[in-house]
């Protein structure tokens, strides 16, 4: 059985699920983490009994054995020179969204991984939810007829919003509503998005970060069809479970609705009242299963490398997510329409809101 050796920078909630998955797979030869909290990497590399541990991502990139490596690391910011080291180093990497704080950030890694012939993807796991992965079926096997529109409505509990909104200056829809429009154009290929509006609403984020509570974003896709996504992380702390979503699906001959809300398994105990465990988006491991998405996606990573196939998600389509989000957020700060692909004037626009942020 061939085998290679894996790395993961970055072992904090997700990076700690992707090396448990992989200290338990088989096409692993060694595995290597690094992290730069000491109690952590002692803590992860106990679970996993890993091959190496450091606090340096150098070390990684200079381990010439090491030829598959995920990048699990906040804040966002670091996404960029991570990746690019070990592209350049010659090692087939998995990214967490975003691909990059700058498009031409995004731009050299992907340059670098063609260049260098490498699988580069980046972690939309959503894709491995096997309710999505039913809906793209029945668009692609004329089940539903031409797609008319896709409504989706994503919301995060306040305790998980503070979490992410208190570690970077990024909106719901670049942070949440990313996913789904990952999915999204996923499921509506060859349709590429051209106009982007997008509004959003101030609440109890604004005093953490200066974040909308939620942004509804209008996609209109080149060949008519209407996207509409709403993603929020403001819902009461006595919320009972992480992530809720909803997805309508209408076409001219049917419809499909997706209920993703984690109201299925239902818990309820004296000391913590009623709970929807399971329910985070990126899963987590019950026994000798994983209950999630993100556990397959690690594997199935692997597997692109193994195996020389396709990559679940392409960087170019990730930079195309990337443009939607944040012509999202232009859009939703001039209060006007945003045509895509981004112009001169629009990402003129960009950079200024991205220094009055800085400034704030």
């Amino acid at each position: 059985m061939k085998q290679v050796e894996v790395a993961v920078i970055g072992t904090g909630w997700c990076g700690g699920i992707r090396a448990e998955t992989l200290a338990s797979s088989a096409l692993v030869d060694k595995l290597h983490i690094c992290e730069i909290r000491p109690d952590r990497l002692k803590e992860v590399r106990a679970l996993t009994n890993s091959a190496t541990a450091t606090l340096d991502h150098r070390d990684i990139v200079a381990n010439e054995a090491i030829s598959v490596v995920y990048i699990s690391t906040t804040p966002e910011g670091t996404h960029y020179p991570l990746a690019r080291d070990c592209l350049a180093a010659g090692k087939h990497v998995l990214l967490e969204k975003p691909i990059a704080m700058e498009f031409w950030e995004a731009d050299e890694l992907i340059k670098i991984s063609r260049e260098n012939n490498l699988k580069f993807t980046i972690g939309y796991s959503q894709r491995f939810n096997t309710k999505f992965a039913y809906a793209k079926k029945k668009i692609d096997d004329g089940t539903l007829g031409k797609v008319v529109n896709v409504m989706v409505s994503r919301h995060l509990s306040r305790s998980l919003g503070k979490k992410i909104a208190s570690r970077v200056r990024l909106s719901p829809a670049a942070m949440e509503s990313t996913h789904d429009l990952d999915i999204v154009f996923w499921m509506l290929e060859p349709a590429k998005p051209v106009k982007v509006y997008s509004q959003g609403a101030y609440g109890c984020m604004k005093e953490l970060n200066g974040s909308y509570d939620t942004m509804w974003t209008t996609v209109t896709m080149d060949n008519g069809m209407l996207v509409v996504i709403g993603g929020g992380w403001n819902l009461p702390p006595s919320y009972p479970n992480f992530c809720a979503t909803w997805i309508e699906i209408t076409g001219t001959e049917g419809s499909l609705f997706l209920d993703d809300t984690h109201r299925d398994k239902w818990l309820n105990t004296v000391a913590d009242g009623t709970r929807f465990p399971m329910s985070t988006m990126p899963g987590e491991q019950v026994d000798h299963v994983f209950a999630g998405q993100m556990g397959p996606e690690t594997l199935h990573f692997l597997e692109s490398v193994l195996l020389d196939k396709p990559v679940m998600v392409t960087p170019e389509h990730a930079r195309m997510v990337m443009e939607s989000y944040r012509a999202a957020d232009l859009s939703a700060e001039i209060g006007e329409p945003v045509d895509l692909p981004l112009g001169n004037r629009a990402i003129a626009q960009l950079a200024d809101m991205s220094e009055a942020n800085k400034r704030r």
